[in-house]
C-alpha cells in the first residue's frame, strides 16, 4: 500500500508542471473571458452586483466596475504564469465569494443571473435554475485554483523563467583529478 501511494506522488509530481499548465490556462482563461464580457459593458456590471442585494448601495458602483479589471488582471497573470501562487490565491478566494453569493441569492430565493459571464441582473425561473451549474463550475475552478496556490511552479510560466534564471549553476569539484 505504501510503495502504491509513493509511486502514485511520483507520478502527480512528474506530471503535475503538465497538469498545472491545463489548470492555469484553463482557470487563466475563464478569468479573461469573464472580465472582458464585463469591462465592454460596465453598466450590466453593475448591475449584476446589485442584484445579489449582498452589498451597501454606495459599495455597488466600484465593486461592479474594478470586478472586470480584477479579473482580467488574474486571468492574464495566470496564463502567463506570473506570480502564480498569489494569483491562483486571489482567484481562490474570488471564486469563494462568487459561490457564497449565488448559494445566497439561491437560498434567498432571488431570481437573478449571475453575471458571471457578462449580463446579469434580474432573471426568471430560468436563470435561477442554473444556480446549480454556477456553484459546480465555481467550485470547480476553486479546486483547479487550490492545487495552482499549493504547487506553483508549472511549464511554461514566467515564474519558471525567473526561478530557473536565479538559481546558481551547481559547482564543479576541480579538486577531482579528470582523465585526459
Amino acid at each position: 500500500m505504501t510503495l502504491s501511494v509513493a509511486r502514485d506522488a511520483s507520478t502527480l509530481q512528474r506530471f503535475w508542471p503538465w497538469l498545472g499548465l491545463l489548470a492555469r490556462v484553463v482557470v487563466g482563461g475563464v478569468w479573461l473571458i469573464a472580465g472582458w464580457t464585463k469591462v465592454t459593458d460596465p453598466a450590466a456590471s453593475v448591475r449584476a452586483v446589485r442584484a445579489y442585494e449582498l452589498l451597501p448601495e454606495d459599495v455597488v458602483p466600484t465593486v461592479g466596475n474594478g470586478l472586470p479589471v480584477l479579473e482580467l488582471s488574474i486571468g492574464l497573470l495566470l496564463v502567463v504564469g506570473l506570480a502564480q501562487r498569489l494569483s491562483a490565491i486571489v482567484s481562490a478566494l474570488l471564486l469563494l465569494g462568487f459561490t457564497v453569493g449565488i448559494a445566497s441569492a439561491w437560498a434567498r430565493g432571488l431570481q437573478i443571473e449571475c453575471g458571471c459571464f457578462g449580463g446579469g441582473g434580474a432573471g426568471d425561473a430560468d436563470a435561477a435554475s442554473s444556480y446549480s451549474w454556477d456553484i459546480a463550475r465555481d467550485v470547480a475552478l476553486l479546486a483547479l485554483s487550490v492545487a495552482l496556490a499549493w504547487r506553483p511552479l508549472t511549464r511554461w510560466s514566467i515564474d519558471g523563467v525567473i526561478s530557473s534564471a536565479a538559481r546558481p549553476e551547481p559547482e564543479r569539484d576541480l579538486t577531482r583529478s579528470h582523465p585526459a
